[in-house]
């Protein structure tokens, strides 16, 4: 069984399924996640939405990726299909790569489970080799046990997504694991 998990779900976005950072390999994580969500809210597990929202005069990431993710726009909003459910789900805006850096996801973290807090965080969506891998690594400097979603996360190709899941489990002690696999041990 998983200790205390919280599901996070990184940069599920329109902007990175139909917009500027989109990959025709998005689609393989939609039901995967969709069937992790389900289970997560059915089982008392909080699910965190960790989503990209720049403001118009960010350079910081936008230089390098462009205009995506702005504040208040269609492409910042989490794609129909993983739809955060309001008055339960978390959101955490981040404005660069880690789910961590100057957010308040780690005290968020921190306050679940009665204040005894998640021990746990089951990483998916976008993408393996950039915010996955950064939030994995702030995590890990946190002390959080860490699962990636094997189904439930995706890079721009395969050699960067095949890579990463090595790197994340050999350097941040990740276990990688199927969203099917998550969901047998989540379920009480």
């Amino acid at each position: 069984m998983i200790n205390n998990p919280a599901v996070i779900l990184v940069d599920v976005q329109n902007d990175f399924f139909t917009g500027p950072l989109k990959t025709s390999r998005v689609s393989n994580i939609i039901e995967p996640l969709q069937r992790l969500v389900v289970a997560a809210r059915k089982n008392s597990v909080p699910v965190i939405y960790s989503v990209d929202v720049h403001y118009p005069q960010d350079v910081e990431v936008t230089r390098r990726w462009g205009k995506h993710a702005v504040k208040g726009t269609e492409g910042a909003q989490v794609i129909a299909d993983l739809k955060p459910e309001e008055g339960k789900d978390y959101i955490v805006e981040k404005r660069t790569y880690s789910g961590f850096y100057e957010t308040g996801l780690d005290p968020l973290l921190r306050s679940l489970y009665k204040g005894n807090g998640a021990k746990t965080v089951v990483l998916g969506g976008l993408h393996t080799n950039m915010c996955i891998r950064h939030t994995a690594a702030d995590a890990f400097f946190r002390g959080f046990r860490i699962i990636i979603v094997r189904d439930g996360v995706e890079a721009f190709n395969d050699e960067d997504h095949e890579q990463d899941l090595k790197y994340l489990d050999y350097v941040y002690n990740a276990k990688v694991m199927l969203a099917n696999e998550i969901i047998q041990e989540i379920v009480k």
